[in-house]
Formats: structure tokens, sequence, C-alpha cells
């Protein structure tokens, strides 16, 4: 049944023609009449995050270190035909503390209502994922998010339709399931998927989906999640919840280096966030949320989190993020809760 779906699927991926999102965290709208790869000439982009976090624990914990540090470049390579490499050079992501590649991949974009990416590319799931890690309103993402939705990148082929204009988007991938950097050992892949519709002006509802096998051809993973995205004047608010059950690849890691938790059988967990776009370039940001490791047992590994802060955007290159996390333990308090600034400069 499994291999009935998957080449079903690969064959819709051939056949479909059609223009969307980029996976990558960089790029013009499609259609654009400013789009920078009309001109053919390669574009050069990147970002450099430069942080300072302090741990309130006895003793307290501080460090300065680059989140990001990305560069790459993008264009294309013949009439219907784009490319997009970026490599992370950042020495605090990643096992090894080497540069490798993130994203890197070929798109066939001839049709404006579906285009085909092959490559490195995130995986569709998710809202705060598919957010630009340049563009998120806190620091770090929601404990969700990176934990559930590892590997955030993998290698695949993906259809993507739609873009900023246009009520749906949509987004369906075939993966390894085993991440970047990690040799794909099982014959089944991932089938991952996300779906948004702008149901009126100020709110958009979307889902996602996954089913894969992230370590053997007998042991299925199933993941699912909601969303929902309101933009009411300055007023942004945004919510998700994520549902996952099944195996795991415990070598995938966590999202954007976050350090990995042993998960149970069953697993969940949701966020909401509000930020509001005052007339001084200041944004302040309020986040609530929660992640359960195991369903079955809450006592052991539950969290629920707090942050606030603000974002100064002196300019669109120049950001400086500013985050107090209010770590909130149910059963035994831990000393944890940390204070995060970081200046971000894209060019």
């Amino acid at each position: 049944m499994t291999n009935k779906m998957f080449y079903i699927l690969v064959i819709a991926l051939i056949c479909f023609n059609n223009n969307a999102f980029s996976q990558g965290c960089e790029g013009d709208l499609p259609g654009s009449g400013s789009d920078s790869l009309n001109a053919n000439k390669p574009v050069l982009f990147g970002y450099l995050q430069s942080q300072y976090d302090y741990t309130f624990s006895n003793p307290g914990e501080s460090t300065f270190k680059f989140k990001r540090a990305r560069i790459g470049v993008r264009g294309r390579a013949y009439e219907d035909f784009s490319y997009y490499f970026m490599l992370e050079t950042s020495p605090f992501i990643g096992s090894s503390g080497d540069a490798y590649i993130m994203d890197a991949f070929i798109t066939y974009d001839k049709y404006n209502w579906a285009k085909i990416s092959l490559g490195s590319f995130k995986q569709p799931f998710s809202l705060e994922v598919a957010t630009a890690c340049h563009s998120l309103t806190t620091i770090d993402r929601s404990i969700v998010a990176d934990q559930l939705v590892a590997p955030q990148r993998d290698f695949g082929i993906g259809l993507f339709g739609g873009n900023k204009y246009t009520k749906l988007n949509y987004a369906l991938a075939i993966m390894n399931g085993r991440g970047l950097g990690v040799v794909d050992n099982n014959t089944n892949k991932d089938v991952v998927g996300r779906a948004t519709y702008k149901l009126t002006d100020f709110l958009t509802l979307g889902g996602s989906f996954r089913y894969g096998y992230p370590n053997t051809n007998g042991d299925s993973r199933t993941t699912f999640g909601g969303e929902m995205a309101l933009k009411f004047n300055n007023l942004k608010v945004q919510g998700e919840y994520i549902y996952d059950e099944g195996d795991y690849n415990r070598a995938a890691g966590g999202g954007c280096g976050a350090t990995p938790v042993e998960l149970g059988e069953k697993r969940d967990g949701a966020y909401i966030m509000a930020s509001y776009d005052t007339e001084w370039k200041l944004q302040p940001v309020l986040k609530y949320e929660y992640f359960d490791p195991n369903i079955d047992i809450k006592e052991i590994g539950y969290q629920e989190m707090m942050t606030f802060g603000f974002n100064y955007f002196l300019n669109d290159k120049i950001r400086l993020q500013v985050n107090y996390q209010a770590h909130i333990e149910t059963h035994i308090n831990i000393d944890n809760d940390m204070l995060l600034a970081q200046l971000q400069v894209r060019f």
C-alpha cells in the first residue's frame, strides 16, 4: 500500500507543472516583475546573526555565538530552470562545527501554479518551519517545531504551488526521511505536505501532514499539524498544534541546532504568539508554548515556556531582537530562564 502511494505521488510530481514558493530562506516572489532571477545573473545573498545568551542558573552561564551565518547564491540556469545553493558556516550548528550544504536544489518553474524542486530543502510542514530563519518573530522557533518536525531539512522532490497573492498555497514532497548528512538506510520514503487557505483578508488557516519511515521499512511515523495566522492592522497573531507518533530518527537532531530530546510513542505541542508593529520601528512580542515528549507519561519531560521581548528594525537589513524565555516547570522548579539578544544583518 505504501509503495503504491509512493509511485502514484512520483508520477503526479513528474506530470504536474506550475510555479510557487521557494523552499530556501531567500527568494523573490514568483511572477514578480522585479524578480532578480529574470536577469540571468547569479544573485549572492546571506545573513549573519550574532547572539548573546545568558542563562539564569546557579551559577549563571553566558556565551557569545553565531546563531546562523549563511551565504548562498541563486540564479537562473536556462529559461525555466533555476538553482539555489546555501551554506551554513556557523560553527555552533551541526555536530562537527564545519560548514555544510543546507539548501541546494534545482527548480523547474515554467508554469505559474506549481514548480518542481529536486535536491535538499525544508520539509513542507508547519508555518514556523516554513518561515525564513531571518524573518522569525522570536529568536528561537517553538520547541514543538524544533523537536517534532525534525529533520527540518531533507533530500527529496517537491511540488509547490501558490504565492502571497493567491488564497490557496500548497506543497507536497517525497523525501528520504533521514535528514541532511545522514545516509538513507531504507527503501521507503516520507510523504510530507502542507496547505494553507486565506479565508478572509486577515485570517489564514492551514494544515500539515507527514507519513514516513525514519529508520527502517517496518517502523512508521505519522505527524499532523494545524495552524492559523491572523493579521489585523498592526496586530499579528499566529499559532500551531503538532501531534506526532511512532518511530523517529535520533540521529537527525533538533531544528537549527536544538538538542533533540528522548520521545515517547506519542507526543505533541503547541504555541500561540502575538506581536504588534508600532510606528517607532519597535515590535513587542509575546509567545506561550508547551511541549509534551511523551503523552502517556506527563511527569517526564513536559515543558511550558513564555517568551516576551521585542524586535527593533533599524532598516530592512538590520534587526535587533531581545527575548526573555521564562521556563515553567510543573513538577520540579529549575533555574533555567534565559535572556537572548541577537543582531542580524542581511545582504
